[in-house]
């Protein structure tokens, strides 16, 4: 075995959170109360790079990245969560 396989550690990016406090425990860009669906949903709805969200919510782009990368990891709860959020904003545009 390569002694260096032995010696792995395995490092994390720390920059989505989560707190109850904050959208409802949705999970945010540590530091902001934006959500990573908001990201997202500007990214596959609107066609917005990377670049042009980090521009447009004063992010610095390993931000974003990390936001695609949460929303990677958890794409199916997070689609759920924007199909939710666009039928309780249909509701209110309906009102």
């Amino acid at each position: 075995m390569d002694a260096g396989m032995t010696d792995n550690t395995i490092l994390s990016i720390n920059l989505i959170s989560t707190n109850p406090a904050v959208r409802a425990g949705r999970p945010c860009i540590v530091g902001t109360g934006l959500r990573v669906t908001d990201l997202m949903f500007a990214h596959l709805a609107h066609q917005r790079t990377a670049d042009e969200l980090a521009s447009d919510y004063a992010l610095p782009i390993s931000h974003v990245y990390a936001a695609f990368a949460y929303y990677y990891e958890h794409k199916a709860d997070l689609d759920a969560d924007m199909r939710e959020q666009m039928r309780i904003a249909a509701q209110f545009v309906g009102a």
